[in-house]
């Protein structure tokens, strides 16, 4: 049975949340929209959400990406400047900073959420759930910290890229890698395989857009071209009030 459950869950289980992750999203923009924002709550209370929203998308950003690159960078591409124990000691040391602030920021936007009654009346159901997943996601990450240190050859964290590397290559053996992984380790990439899951149906589709207006910096220049008026000899446009010239 417990062989069973860690298949479903670390073999069939993240490509569930991916297909999710991927067609739910594609979906949504495709057919609501007017759906498609974040829902900023910014004119209700704005000093709380300026320094929890800071703090949290400048932790969980740093999050994100060093989970994407590190995961996903075969050992044998940096195994020659760095060690896997020199990895893992600056990811824990540069991650624990990232997931101290990322944690105080989504703390004090769940609070906010729920102790304001203004905005606690306009909240959805989905905004105070995705707040609380990722509040104990970041909890989790946290509780990591100290079981990574227990380890600092950098063994373990070669299991967790090696099951995520299988994972986006579609090795069918990648469950078999986490046999011996704590607990702690697995219920951290569960949790985060659920985001990606609910994703596609929480305000969180606002991500998307974060990304693809990088392509704002790509694009060509729009060209504005003034229209002369033609008018008859002797007639001026009327000025508009308080215009000056």
């Amino acid at each position: 049975m417990n062989a069973w459950l860690s298949t479903f869950l670390f073999g069939y289980y993240p490509y569930i949340c991916l297909s999710v992750f991927l067609l739910g999203s594609l979906l949504r923009f495709d057919r609501d929209q007017y759906t498609w924002k974040s829902d900023s709550s910014q004119l209700l209370r704005t000093a709380q959400l300026r320094w929890g929203s800071n703090l949290f998308h400048i932790g969980v950003l740093f999050l994100f990406f060093g989970h994407l690159v590190g995961m996903l960078t075969p050992h044998a591409v940096y195994e020659h400047f760095m060690t896997a124990g020199a990895k893992q000691l600056m990811a824990i040391i540069s991650g624990g900073i990232a997931g101290i602030l990322g944690f105080i920021g989504v703390t004090i936007l769940l609070a906010r959420r729920l102790t304001d009654e203004r905005i606690r009346a306009t909240s959805k159901s989905s905004d105070i759930l995705i707040l609380a997943l990722l509040w104990l996601q970041l909890a989790l990450g946290l509780v990591t910290l100290p079981l990574s240190a227990q380890h600092l050859d950098g063994s373990v964290m070669l299991l967790l890229a090696g099951w995520a590397q299988s994972i986006v290559t579609f090795q069918s053996n990648a469950a078999d890698l986490l046999a011996g992984v704590s607990w702690v380790f697995k219920l951290h990439m569960f949790l985060g395989m659920t985001l990606f899951l609910v994703f596609p149906f929480t305000r969180m589709v606002h991500v998307w857009s974060g990304f693809a207006s990088v392509a704002y910096l790509l694009r060509p220049y729009q060209l504005v071209r003034s229209r002369r008026i033609n008018l008859p000899a002797g007639q001026n446009l009327p000025r508009q009030p308080g215009a000056t010239v």
